[in-house]
């Protein structure tokens, strides 16, 4: 992925911007010398994952999102796995996970042992609910995976209630959600565990790296341990991990992109709101939607085809490209209907909604890079190839 630069910055070479990314990292004077800094400290990692630039980042992220603790860690496919392993999912176990999603959040669950259910989604929001999940549950359930996709958190009090009620552990899957809210509170201060991606095209980033909030003190000494090996203290593991810690100079990237995070995202409203205004004057898209109480983190903009069109959607991405935007299908196989899944998954059902979202939808680029006139080019080009 090419990396963006901020504007305030004069390099010599500039990045030629011939096509418009779907995502492109913002990259500042900031974030290169907080690189330099680390290099010349000499402290480019800690053994236990707690360095003193991963301290700082830690702290400043779970304050960012009202959280008690947060654990950073290599990848948000790490969190989500370090997450599982400390609920104690094992073989046998059974995890609820939408089959409209990027497949780690099904793939962690089988690196446990365990068995990812597949629930449908809303046809709005794209996000599993209360109703869709509890069809889904089974008596081996034991844990709930939402995903607030394309930065649009789910309908999260029905679901808390309903992991309440049945004794489940809530895990949000937050890999495209920093800095979204639901009901005035941030994604990330909910569910018992919430994981987020630093990947280099997300809301923020480190290049790869990933995150676990909780308000739980058990479930952060326990990422601790599992992030390290499993080890309680040097050498001495007490439960199963692995290598996923931070290091030194990812930590720095993303302070600096965390101080950057609240300016990334007004600038992703309001491009999103641009493409809105437009987009539904057309009629033959859907635009996304923001329902009450939902503050959305706009990591893409997703519209959906309508009528007679909705069956089109491969050759509108085709002719979009052709004009060097790149529109891209998230996602274009639902997960249970993958040889892997089919294969390894209890799921036998169809799921409608899923199914047919995935045949329809389609994503623009909403990024802080884009200025008035790509997104005006955005637009005039989708309008052009749907009439």
């Amino acid at each position: 992925m090419n990396i963006g630069v901020d504007s305030e910055i004069n390099y010599e070479t500039v990045l030629v911007r011939d096509i418009i990314r779907i995502n492109q990292p913002l990259i500042g004077r900031e974030e290169i010398d907080a690189v330099t800094e680390v290099l010349k400290s000499g402290i480019l990692t800690e053994k236990s994952g707690m360095g003193p630039r991963v301290l700082d980042f830690e702290k400043e992220f779970a304050r960012y999102v009202d959280a008690k603790h947060a654990v950073a860690l290599t990848s948000g496919t790490a969190a989500l796995h370090a997450a599982l392993l400390v609920a104690g999912i094992k073989q046998g176990d059974e995890v609820v996970v939408p089959s409209f999603t990027f497949h780690s959040t099904a793939e962690v669950v089988l690196l446990c042992g365990a068995q990812p259910v597949f629930a449908d989604i809303d046809p709005e929001t794209y996000t599993v609910t209360a109703d869709t999940i509890e069809s889904a549950i089974t008596r081996n359930t034991k844990a709930i995976m939402p995903v607030h996709l394309y930065g649009l958190p789910a309908d999260l009090d029905p679901v808390r209630k309903l992991a309440r009620e049945r004794g489940l552990t809530l895990i949000e899957d937050a890999a495209q959600a920093h800095g979204a809210e639901y009901n005035g509170s941030k994604i990330g201060s909910i569910g018992d565990m919430t994981c987020f991606s630093f990947y280099a095209g997300k809301n923020m980033t480190t290049g790869e790296g990933g995150m676990v909030t909780t308000n739980d003190d058990d479930y952060s000494d326990k990422l601790r341990m599992v992030r390290s090996h499993g080890e309680q203290r040097p050498y001495w593991p007490t439960t199963v991990g692995n290598n996923y810690r931070m290091n030194e100079i990812l930590a720095a990237i993303g302070l600096v992109q965390l101080r950057k995070l609240p300016s990334f995202l007004e600038r992703r409203k309001k491009n999103a709101q641009f493409l809105s205004e437009r987009c539904g004057m057309l009629g033959k898209v859907i635009p996304p939607k923001e329902p009450k109480g939902r503050k959305h983190a706009w990591y893409v903009y997703t519209l959906r085809l309508r009528g007679a069109n909705a069956g089109k959607r491969n050759k509108v991405i085709e002719k979009l490209r052709s004009k060097n935007i790149e529109a891209t299908v998230y996602y274009e196989s639902p997960l249970h209907m993958l040889p892997l899944y089919r294969e390894l998954s209890t799921t036998r059902r169809p799921l409608p909604e899923t199914e047919k979202a995935c045949r329809q939808v389609f994503s623009l680029p909403v990024h802080p890079r884009l200025d008035e006139g790509e997104l005006e080019h955005i637009f005039e080009t989708l309008k052009r190839v749907l009439t």
